[in-house]
């Protein structure tokens, strides 16, 4: 099992990769959108993302948007961690494609739970 973690904060980037990594899941890390897009588009495989939705020269929204786009990510399970606690920016991550959405701050057993939910085995 392999995760791409994406968020600008270097903070918020290093307790998910504990995190995850405590679940033994591997984790793959980018800092924003589009670099997460150039890491899928030169062949990184990946079985989970997650993503933040406030980050500079890609969002969250826009990453979303653009990797479900793209066939070959349609079973791959997405979830939008943020801050963005706005009910409206929870129903357009959704129906952008993003499979689940935690709100910040979490705590381990709230991303296991997630994970639960999306059917997502570690």
């Amino acid at each position: 099992m392999k995760a791409l973690v994406i968020d600008d904060s270097r903070a918020i980037r290093r307790i998910l990769v504990k995190t995850l990594k405590e679940l033994d899941i591997e984790v793959v890390e980018a800092g924003h959108g589009q670099e997460a897009l150039d890491k899928l588009a030169a062949g990184e495989q990946v079985d989970l993302i997650m993503v933040d939705w406030n980050m500079p020269e890609m969002n969250g929204y826009d990453f979303i948007v653009a990797v479900r786009a793209q066939e070959k990510f349609n079973e791959v399970p997405i979830m939008m961690v943020t801050t963005e606690s706005e009910m409206s920016q929870m129903t357009r991550a959704i129906e952008a494609g993003a499979t689940e959405y935690l709100m910040k701050p979490f705590t381990k057993e709230m991303i296991a739970e997630k994970l639960d939910l999306m059917g997502v085995s570690f």
